[in-house]
């Protein structure tokens, strides 16, 4: 399949960014988390949505594809704020979605 390396990395992140919303929940101080879910979850909506538009066509998708690295950054930046084993594990499958990104707008 075409682009089978970004659409990979887009699922794997927004697997993660769900988990890591939902264990954000779980956590003391919500409060704190409140930024980090909303952006966990626009990510997740937007990788998948992305991914999905990829399977069927690689045409007129790159404003799609750049808008997601833009997520994806934004995303990781603010987990890369907490100390949680959940919020490390997804910034840093933003960042690799990221990067995906980043090759396939190259």
């Amino acid at each position: 399949m075409r682009n089978q390396e970004l659409i990979s990395a887009l699922y794997n992140c927004a697997a993660h960014c769900n988990h890591c919303a939902d264990a954000c929940l779980d956590e003391q101080d919500v409060k704190m988390m409140v930024r980090c879910i909303r952006l966990d979850k626009i990510c997740a909506t937007t990788c998948i949505a992305t991914a999905e538009a990829l399977s069927v066509t690689s045409q007129d998708v790159a404003g799609l594809v750049k808008y997601c690295q833009e997520i994806c950054r934004k995303c990781a930046e603010e987990c890369e704020k907490h100390e949680t084993d959940h919020c490390k594990k997804c910034a840093e499958a933003c960042r690799k979605c990221e990067e995906a990104c980043s090759r396939y707008a190259a």
